[in-house]
């Protein structure tokens, strides 16, 4: 899966020795914020020392973000895991650019133009229509 933003938050990196293998290991966890018309906010994770420095993801940077999702259990309760496993750095021009184009035309606002006038209470007739067609669409 991939999701596309600015990264608004670097958490702390957690590391430690696996106390089966002996080997140590070191993850961080990253928030992502998308340019959509309502944003939405993703918490993913990358996994290993080499991974994290190789990545060098910083605040602010636009990213494309390909991931794994995986679930599992705890005492009843699901949790997923987002694990990035890729990730490319995006022009901060073409992400402003994709998100003017994503953007609906502002619509008019309410009464500012009134589509005909007619006294209260009698349908408007419209060009085109029969008049007894009053539906507004």
């Amino acid at each position: 899966m991939e999701i596309e933003g600015r990264i608004i938050n670097v958490l702390q990196k957690q590391e430690g020795t696996s106390s089966r293998t002996g080997n140590h290991w070191a993850s961080q966890e990253y928030v992502i914020e998308t340019h959509e018309q309502y944003p939405r906010k993703c918490c993913f994770r990358v996994f290993g020392e080499d991974r994290i420095n190789a990545m060098n993801i910083q605040v602010g940077e636009e990213l494309r973000v390909s991931f794994d999702v995986d679930a599992r259990e705890y005492q009843g309760r699901w949790y997923n895991t987002l694990t990035a496993w890729k990730v490319d750095r995006i022009d901060p021009a073409a992400a402003q650019a994709g998100q003017n184009a994503m953007q609906p035309e502002p619509a008019a606002s309410f009464g500012a133009q009134p589509a005909a006038t007619a006294p209260f209470g009698e349908p408007a007739a419209q060009e085109g229509e029969g008049a007894a067609d009053d539906l507004p669409f």
